[in-house]
């Protein structure tokens, strides 16, 4: 006996059949594995681009809101550039974790970290600037181009690192084709060894059946001794026979549970075999009705390349493995004339040769790989979407046009998508129509048949056009079948299928986006999701030129103010500061005054020089004072009613042009210039009634405006005399001329209007209609005459009172308190404390000093508790941690009828403003003058229960 017995070599086979199955199992596991890892590295490329695409999203609208606030100064366009600062780190730190594996990309990802955080520096900058300086100089800050360069910057990098992963992409697709076409080589390997099985199977059974058939005829020539042994031989080969059959139901099982097709054909090209997958595939019930209606199957079948080019049945996969052919992963379409189903297969196989080489068969493996071919069709849709996304993007937002934004897309969308019909139409609220805005250029042929030329009006339908007003995405696949105006005019076009996206702003539709096709069902749902996404970026765009229209009108129309609005900041800032320093000055004053009016009073044996040194002094001091008082014009308003009092013009004009002397001399002399003054007072002038300090200033307007008219010298000239009125007590004249350069008749017409100014940067336009402002509160006149080339006079026309009424506390100037007073100092200034107690000391008063509002409030306690009495508490307001608010609060708790007088540089401020403190009964302002200081105390402390005893 032969040691490969029939069951041996079964068994063998099915050993072998084993260890290909495994090998193969093997195979396609790793390939698997390889696919899944070439998909995830895939999937991770796309996220990398998305989170690129959302880093270049987030500072474009941070660049959007800056630009939006710096136009028009409101918060809330700081909102974009806000949410971007916030989002921005998540969105690099997701790509720091996404790139950790390419040094490269980590590497651009440190300059991207650099140029975001850069852009944010200048945005921030410019955002500060335009919150503290204005419009303008942020404006010039954005036109000077540094945020254009860091973006422009910011972008390559951008685009760099795109780059970088489209290139990965682009290797880890090859890698996944290249591992999808392992495992289609494998399996047809597979395929081809399985079929040479069952043939090498087939062989040996046949062999063994001619071996059997000469057995028996060898059985039938032996004797009868030997039959029993031939029935034994014969019962033998039935056995095997069987298990021969056996084994051959299990191939054919195996080859009916593989998940590819298999076909087995006869060298006519007849059916032999068709497993249940390939039946499957073709739509067959089963192999009986396969091999019935095959060649009537076949002769309705189409097929073609995957460029669409159609093949003759000499060109179909199996006449190719017919004239020899050997095919792998043969790609091919295939569409059913009747029923309409198209699907995408992949044919491998070869012909089944004999031991000698001949031909026996075909055997040919299909796989239906059209999910797979629509997944990658789908793939690369949206990655051409959403570069032309990116590429109308960039288009639309270099532009502020909305015509042009319009055309950009329209014509985009023609060439890329494409379409046959496109146009955007804008939304009417007042007539709820829509207006067609723009039309592409390839559907001028149509729009004329169509009434849909720019500017045509289109009703609002209740089905697609309404829903699209309402926010909604419109697909018609077929618009035959939708019985509405705007559609059936498409349809009269030649149009069939349409899609409507609404131009949504924040929360209004505003506007369509139409685009339609010729064939009928002519968008996937690929398209549409791109044409709603470009919406929304064409809105946004639209938005931006919209808003960037209204604020370039809104610019035109605040361009003439913004001279304007910047003097009124500079001032308003003037006047904050002026608030701060008023304080400070009075404070340093206040002991110069105090000395200087105590020594005027008690040293009597002065000399007449040294007295006339102290009166400087004080006169000084009172005009620093009135200069202190005057900053307070800069931040509030004037008060209507005037509190007049008796005015020597003569000494006031004096005073003027010596206080202004360094604007009038010794400033022009550094550039070489020499200015005289020239001085013409009438003697014996009447006293006028007015607010000194109004006038003073109106006086030093016109002087530096003289000065002003005179860049190359000249003489300036103060006059004052009095002239007769019938019928009254004459007019006081008050004249400031000078030789320069004059006005013309338009500008002496406009001089006095606010904030008209001939001096361009360095002027105001305040200071004659301020000057205007205090004669008109004088019921007072300006007078004006000038020339061009022959000077200015202005002239102040007052008149003169019947009786002049004595200056207010002249009269009481002199009352001083009956007797000694004990009193209670508190100052945090302990010059100001000392002179002041001086001052007071030699008036025969008894003094306690409190250095703080904390030791002052201490000392008064404790001799409240001794029982002891204070005639009246003075205190200041502005104190560290106990202030002037709080002494006085605290001296009413301890003794409600102590007086309580508040010392403070802002005296006059909250006296004018009302906003004397509670519990304070006098206010009185810094330098303090010994005679108000005196008639105050004369008249809250009459009381004769809190006078010190001698």
């Amino acid at each position: 006996m032969k040691f490969w017995t029939l069951e041996r070599q079964l068994i063998a086979g099915f050993v072998l059949v084993a260890l290909i199955v495994a090998a193969v199992g093997a195979v396609s596991w790793r390939n698997a594995q390889q696919l899944q890892d070439t998909g995830r590295r895939v999937a991770h490329t796309y996220e990398v681009i998305g989170e690129l695409t959302a880093v270049s999203a987030t500072m474009t609208d941070a660049e959007t809101g800056m630009r939006g606030y710096v136009l028009t100064g409101q918060a809330a366009f700081l909102e974009p550039y806000d949410l971007a600062r916030q989002t921005i780190a998540t969105h690099l730190q997701r790509l720091r974790s996404l790139t950790s594996d390419n040094p490269e990309q980590q590497r651009r990802l440190q300059e991207l970290d650099r140029l975001v955080e850069n852009q944010f520096e200048a945005r921030a900058g410019i955002i500060a600037s335009r919150k503290i300086r204005g419009l303008e100089v942020a404006r010039q800050l954005v036109s000077a181009g540094a945020d254009k360069v860091g973006m422009d910057a910011l972008r390559k990098t951008l685009s760099e690192m795109q780059q970088e992963e489209q290139a990965l992409l682009r290797q880890r697709q090859v890698a996944s084709a290249r591992s999808d076409r392992q495992a289609t080589l494998a399996v047809n390997v597979f395929r081809v060894m399985i079929l040479a099985l069952v043939l090498g199977s087939y062989f040996v059974t046949r062999r063994h059946l001619v071996m059997r058939n000469r057995a028996e005829q060898e059985l039938r020539a032996l004797n009868t001794t030997l039959e029993d042994r031939v029935r034994d031989r014969t019962a033998a080969l039935e056995s095997a026979n069987g298990r021969l059959q056996e084994s051959e139901a299990r191939l054919k099982t195996i080859v009916e549970h593989l998940s590819e097709g298999v076909a087995v054909f006869d060298l006519e090209g007849r059916m032999l075999h068709f497993n249940r997958a390939a039946l499957q595939m073709y739509g067959f019930a089963s192999l009986e009705d396969c091999l019935q209606s095959l060649p009537e199957f076949a002769a309705l079948l189409e097929l073609s390349s995957m460029e669409g080019d159609v093949w003759t049945p000499e060109q179909w996969p199996l006449a190719r493995i017919m004239r020899g052919e050997s095919l792998e992963a043969f790609e091919a379409r295939v569409r059913h004339l009747r029923d309409g189903w198209q699907r995408i297969f992949s044919y491998s196989g070869s012909l089944v040769r004999d031991a000698e080489g001949r031909p026996l068969m075909a055997v040919v493996a299909i796989s239906d790989i059209t999910t797979r071919k629509q997944a990658e069709q789908r793939l690369r849709q949206q990655l051409e979407h959403l570069n032309l996304l990116d590429h109308i993007t960039r288009s639309i937002g270099e532009r502020l046009d909305l015509r042009s934004i319009f055309q950009v897309v329209i014509r985009t969308l023609e060439d890329s998508l494409p379409i046959e019909f496109g146009c955007i139409c804008l939304h009417d609220s007042a007539t709820h129509k829509l207006e067609v805005a723009s039309v592409g250029i390839k559907s001028g042929t149509l729009v004329a048949g169509l009434a849909l030329t720019e500017r045509a009006s289109v009703s609002v339908d209740e089905n697609g056009l309404g829903r699209c007003m309402r926010g909604e995405l419109v697909y018609e696949p077929d618009i035959r079948q939708v019985g509405f105006p705007f559609p059936q005019r498409l349809v009269a076009g030649g149009l069939r299928s349409l899609v409507m996206a609404p131009l949504r702003s924040e929360s209004r539709v505003f506007g369509v986006l139409v685009a339609a096709r010729r064939a009928a069902n002519g968008f996937d749902s690929v398209e549409c999701e791109f044409l709603r996404q470009l919406s929304e970026h064409v809105a946004l765009a639209a938005g931006q030129a919209q808003l960037h229209g209204a604020l370039q009108q809104a610019y035109d129309d605040l361009r003439q103010t913004q001279q304007v609005v910047m003097q009124e900041e500079r001032l308003r800032a003037l006047g904050q500061m002026a608030s701060g320093i008023a304080h400070d000055i009075n404070n340093a004053l206040s002991p110069v005054s105090l000395y200087t009016e105590s020594m005027l009073e008690s040293e009597p044996h002065l000399s007449a020089r040294a007295r006339s040194y102290l009166e400087t002094i004080q006169r000084a001091v009172e005009d620093v004072a009135q200069t202190v008082a005057r900053m307070r014009e800069f931040y509030r308003q004037r008060e209507i009613q005037l509190d007049l009092a008796p005015v020597d013009v003569n000494l006031l004009a004096q005073q003027v042009l010596d206080l202004t002397r360094a604007r009038w001399s010794d400033m022009p002399l550094q550039h070489g210039i020499t200015i005289q003054s020239v001085t013409d007072f009438a003697p014996d002038l009447p006293k006028i009634m007015g607010v000194e300090s109004e006038i003073r200033e109106a006086l030093t307007n016109l002087v530096f405006n003289a000065v002003d008219a005179m860049p190359q010298g000249g003489t300036l000239t103060l006059r004052t005399r009095l002239s007769a009125v019938a019928g009254g007590a004459g007019v006081v004249l008050i004249e400031v001329a000078d030789n320069g350069i004059g006005m013309d008749e338009e500008t002496r017409v406009r001089c006095l209007e606010p904030f008209f100014t001939t001096k361009g940067e360095r002027g105001t336009g305040l200071g004659l209609a301020m000057v205007f402002g205090a004669v008109q509160r004088h019921s007072a006149t300006l007078e004006i005459e000038s020339a061009p080339g022959r000077g200015t006079t202005m002239r102040l026309l007052f008149g003169v009172p019947s009786a002049v009424v004595a200056e207010p506390g002249q009269i009481e100037a002199a009352a001083r308190p009956a007797s000694r007073l004990r009193l209670l100092l508190i100052d945090d200034d302990p010059v100001l404390l000392k002179s002041l107690h001086d001052a007071l000391e030699a008036d025969g008063h008894v003094l306690v000093t409190a250095n703080g509002g904390a030791e002052g409030v201490a000392a008064f306690r404790a001799a409240t508790a001794r029982e002891e009495t204070f005639a009246a508490v003075i205190t200041d307001l502005g104190m560290p941690y106990v202030d002037g608010r709080k002494v006085s609060a605290s001296v009413k708790e301890a003794s409600p009828g102590t007086p309580v007088i508040m010392l403070t540089g802002w005296g006059q401020r909250l006296v004018a403003e009302g906003d004397i403190p509670p519990h304070v009964d006098r206010v009185l302002a810094k330098p303090p003058k010994l005679r108000e200081l005196r008639e105050a105390l004369a008249q809250l402390c009459r009381s004769a229960a809190f006078q010190e005893k001698p």
